[in-house]
C-alpha cells in the first residue's frame, strides 16, 4: 500500500499536472481531435506567434454550454475530471472543513440555487484539494488581539488521504490520456525517415518531452546520436529539424509526381 507520505506528494503533483493542462484540454474541446504527429508539446513550437490570441476561457464546464464541440472525447474527459474533482472537495470538507462562513480558504457546498465553489472551477478545486492533501491550515491561527482561533481544517485522516491520492491520480491520467501526453509509442502516420525511409516512431511521457526513433538502426544515417536500442533518436531539441526533414521530403515527393 502506498505510504501517507508519498501519497500526500503523488497526489499534490497529479493536482498541479491537471491544472497545468486544464487550459490545453479546453482547448482540445474546440478542436477536432488532434493527429499524433506533430505531438501537442510540439505544435506549440511551430505556431505563430499571435499576440492578441484570447485567453482560455475557464469558467467549469458544468456550468456553460458547449455548442457544437469538436472533440467530444475532451469534453467527456472534462466533464468527468470536473465532476470527480468537485466531488472529493465536497467529501473532504465534510470531514476535516472548520473554516467559518466568511473565511475565503473555505469550500462551500452546492445547493439547488448556488454552485458554491464550484462557480470558480476547476482550478480552485484541485488547489483546495491540494491543500487537504498535504495538510494545510491545520494549526490554530493567532487573531490581531493575540488570541488563538480553531484552525481552518483537521488534518486529512489516513483513509481520506488515500482516496484523495487515488482520485487525483485518475484525474491526471484521464487528461493526459486525452490530450495524448500519456505514455505511449506510436507510428508516425505517413511519414517515413527522410534519411533511410525507415519507419518513424513517437515517444511520448507525461513527465518528459517527446522523442522520435528511426526503427531502421544503425544503418541510418540521419545526422542524429543513437539511443541505447541503437535506433537514431531526435530528442527534443532536434524534433523541430526533423519537421523541417519531413516538410521537405513531402515537397519533393510532390513535386515528383506533379512531373
Amino acid at each position: 500500500m502506498t505510504s501517507p507520505q508519498t501519497a500526500r506528494h503523488k497526489g499534490a503533483a497529479a493536482l498541479r499536472t491537471v491544472r497545468e493542462q486544464w487550459g490545453e484540454l479546453l482547448l482540445a474541446i474546440e478542436t477536432p481531435p488532434a493527429e499524433p504527429w506533430p505531438p501537442r508539446q510540439l505544435s506549440h513550437l511551430l505556431r505563430p506567434e499571435a499576440g492578441d490570441e484570447p485567453l482560455v476561457e475557464r469558467a467549469p464546464l458544468v456550468l456553460r454550454e458547449h455548442p457544437a464541440p469538436l472533440n467530444l472525447a475532451a469534453l467527456d474527459a472534462g466533464l468527468a475530471v470536473e465532476r470527480q474533482l468537485f466531488d472529493l472537495a465536497d467529501t473532504l470538507a465534510a470531514a476535516v472543513q472548520c473554516a467559518p462562513l466568511d473565511d475565503a480558504r473555505r469550500w462551500n457546498y452546492r445547493s439547488p440555487t448556488d454552485p458554491g465553489s464550484r462557480v470558480h472551477g476547476l482550478h480552485w478545486a484541485a488547489v483546495w484539494v491540494e491543500g487537504r492533501l498535504l495538510d494545510e491550515d491545520t494549526k490554530p491561527e493567532q487573531r490581531l488581539d493575540g488570541t488563538l482561533t480553531r484552525a481552518p481544517f483537521l488534518p486529512l485522516p489516513e483513509h481520506l488521504l488515500h482516496e484523495a491520492h487515488r482520485v487525483s491520480c485518475a484525474v491526471e491520467g484521464r487528461v493526459l490520456r486525452v490530450l495524448g501526453l500519456d505514455a505511449r509509442t506510436l507510428p508516425i502516420p505517413e511519414r517515413a525517415c527522410p534519411w533511410c525511409v525507415g519507419e518513424l516512431l513517437l515517444h511520448t511521457d507525461p513527465v518528459q518531452p517527446p522523442t522520435v526513433t528511426c526503427s531502421t538502426g544503425p544503418s541510418c544515417t540521419a545526422p542524429v546520436p543513437y539511443d541505447p536500442h541503437g535506433r537514431r533518436a531526435w530528442e527534443w531539441h532536434a524534433l523541430p529539424a526533423l519537421v523541417a526533414a519531413l516538410n521537405a521530403s513531402e515537397q519533393r515527393a510532390g513535386a515528383t509526381q506533379a512531373a
